[in-house]
C-alpha cells in the first residue's frame, strides 16, 4: 500500500498532539510548530499533503501558504483557522488551499477532509505514473494496459527503424490513429524532420492537389502571386501524415502514386520537377482492400501506401484500458475546469466497463469531459456520464461470473484470489487453443491472437507450453 506523508504545521501542542493520534494509523504524520521548520524539512521530504495553521508565530499561515504553492504547487494544503479568523480564509483559497479546516477540529470531519485530499494526490500520482510508463519524454503513445496496444507498440518500434517504408494505419474513427502515426515518426531516423498532417476528408476536391503538391504563381485564380509550397515539400526529410487517405480525390490519387513511385512530382501549374524525400504514413478507417477489389481504390496505390500495415484494435477490444483512460482523462479536465473531482463511483465504473464504445477512445474522453465540468461531487457518477446504472454481466455459479461459454472468471471476494495464476491460466488457455486449431502453426496461432509472431514465441515459452 502506498504511504501517504502529512506534516502538520500548528504551534498548538493540543491541535498537533490531537492530529497525530487521528490519523497516524493511516498515513506518515509529522509536526512542526513553525513553518520556518517545515521548510527546512520540505527540501528533503517533500509530504502529500499539508495542514497549516494560520495564526503562526514567525512566517503567518498566508505567507507560508503563497511561498509553499510557489516552490511545490502540487502539494495540497488544507488551512486551520480559529472561527473568528474566518475571513482570513477567503485569502487562502484564493492563494490555492485546497480546503480548511475550524477550530475546535472535530475528528470526524478532519478525516473526511484529509481523506478526499489524500484521493486527489493518489489519482494524480497514478497518472502520472501511467505518463511515466507509457510515454517517452515527449514522443506520442498510448495510455494503456492491456496487451492488444502493447503489442501494437511493440511492433511500432520495429516499423518505426526504417526511414521511408510507407505504412498505412487501419482503425475505426476514434481509436487513436494520428498518435500511432506520430510515434512512427518520432521513433523514425525521420524524428529530427517535421511531421506534416493532411485530413484528406477536410479539404474540397478542388483544392486537395494544390494543397498536397503546392502551385506557382498564377496557376488559379486567387493563387497567391509567390506561389506556395505544397505539404510534401514542408514534409521533407520527416513524415507526411495522410488521414483518411480512402477519401482522396480519383484525380490525385494518380499523381501521388506517382511520387510514392519517384518521389518526384510537378507544383499545380508548374514545369520545374521536384525532388523529395519523406516517408508517407496513411491511415483509414475504411476497408481499402475490399474498396479496392470493388474499384473504388487503386491497386497499385493500396500496394505502395499498404507495404506496411498496422491494426489499431478498438476500445471495445482492450477493455483494460477503459479506466486508465478514464482516470487520465479525469484528472485533465479536473485541472483545466478548476474542479476537485477525484473519481468514479462503483457505478460509474461497471458502467464504463460495459459500454460499447462505438466513438473509441474518442467518446470515452469527451464523455469524461462533459461529466466533470457538469459534475457537483467528488466522484463521478452514472448520472454525470449519462448512462445506464447496469453492469452488463451474467451471474454464474455463486463465487464466479461468467463471460463466455468457455470461461467462467472467479469473482474476487473477502478470501482474495491468486491473479497472477489465474491470469496466467487464461492466457495459457488461449494459447493452446490457438495452436489446436491452427493444427501448431505458430504464424497461424498468432494471427488467431492479433499479435506478431515474435511476441507469440516469447509468451508461448514464458507460460511453459509446449
Amino acid at each position: 500500500m502506498t504511504s501517504f506523508c502529512i506534516y502538520v504545521i500548528d504551534d498548538e501542542p493540543t491541535i498537533t498532539d490531537g492530529i497525530s493520534m487521528a490519523l497516524s494509523a493511516d498515513y506518515e504524520i509529522r509536526t512542526f510548530s513553525e513553518a520556518e521548520s517545515a521548510f527546512e524539512a520540505l527540501e528533503k521530504d517533500r509530504p502529500d499533503l499539508v495542514l497549516l495553521d494560520i495564526g503562526l508565530p514567525g512566517m503567518d499561515g498566508i505567507a507560508a501558504l503563497k511561498k509553499l504553492k510557489e516552490q511545490y504547487p502540487d502539494v495540497l494544503v488544507i488551512m486551520i483557522t480559529a472561527y473568528e479568523d474566518f475571513s482570513n480564509v477567503i485569502t487562502a483559497m484564493k492563494a490555492g488551499a485546497h480546503d480548511y479546516l475550524v477550530k475546535p477540529i472535530h475528528m470526524e470531519g478532519l478525516e473526511v477532509i484529509v481523506r478526499n485530499a489524500i484521493e486527489t494526490t493518489r489519482l494524480k500520482k497514478e497518472v502520472r505514473a501511467l505518463q511515466e510508463a507509457y510515454l517517452n519524454e515527449n514522443v506520442p503513445c498510448f495510455i494503456a494496459e492491456s496487451n492488444a496496444i502493447l503489442d501494437v507498440m511493440g511492433f511500432v518500434e520495429e516499423v518505426a527503424k526504417s526511414p521511408d517504408t510507407p505504412v498505412l494505419i487501419l482503425g475505426e474513427t476514434g481509436t487513436g490513429k494520428e498518435l500511432i502515426a506520430s510515434a512512427i515518426h518520432y521513433r523514425s531516423p525521420n524524428f529530427q524532420g517535421p511531421l506534416v498532417p493532411l485530413n484528406c476528408a477536410s479539404i474540397a476536391k478542388d483544392l486537395i492537389e494544390s494543397e498536397l503538391f503546392g502551385y506557382e504563381k498564377g496557376a488559379f485564380s486567387g493563387a497567391l502571386h509567390t506561389g506556395k509550397k505544397g505539404i510534401i515539400e514542408e514534409s521533407a526529410n520527416g513524415t507526411l501524415f495522410l488521414d483518411e487517405v480512402g477519401d482522396l480525390d480519383l484525380e490525385v490519387q494518380g499523381k501521388l502514386l506517382r511520387f510514392l513511385e519517384s518521389g518526384e512530382f510537378y507544383r499545380l501549374g508548374g514545369t520545374k520537377k521536384l525532388n523529395v524525400k519523406t516517408r508517407v504514413v496513411s491511415a483509414t478507417n475504411k476497408d481499402l482492400a475490399a474498396m479496392v477489389e470493388q474499384g473504388q481504390f487503386p491497386k497499385d496505390l493500396y500496394f505502395r501506401i499498404a507495404v506496411i500495415k498496422v491494426k489499431v484494435p478498438s476500445l471495445k477490444e482492450r477493455p483494460d484500458d477503459i479506466m486508465p483512460l478514464a482516470k487520465y482523462f479525469l484528472v485533465k479536465f479536473s485541472s483545466k475546469f478548476g474542479k476537485d473531482v477525484i473519481g468514479f463511483s462503483p457505478e460509474a465504473q461497471r458502467s464504463l466497463m460495459n459500454h460499447g464504445w462505438e466513438g473509441n477512445v474518442r467518446e470515452l474522453k469527451n464523455l469524461v469531459e462533459k461529466a466533470v465540468l457538469t459534475s457537483k461531487r467528488k466522484e463521478i457518477t452514472v448520472e454525470d456520464l449519462g448512462m445506464q446504472a447496469d453492469d452488463g454481466h451474467t451471474q454464474g455459479e455463486a463465487g464466479y461470473e461468467c463471460r463466455s461459454e468457455a470461461l467462467c472468471f472467479q469473482l474476487l471476494d473477502e478470501s482474495g484470489v491468486d491473479f497472477e495464476n489465474l491470469e496466467n491460466s487464461l492466457q495459457s488457455f488461449y494459447f493452446k487453443e490457438a495452436l489446436r486449431l491452427s493444427k501448431g502453426n505458430e504464424s497461424k496461432a498468432a494471427q488467431l491472437l492479433k499479435m506478431n509472431h515474435h511476441t507469440f514465441r516469447y509468451r508461448k515459452k514464458k507460460l511453459e507450453i509446449e
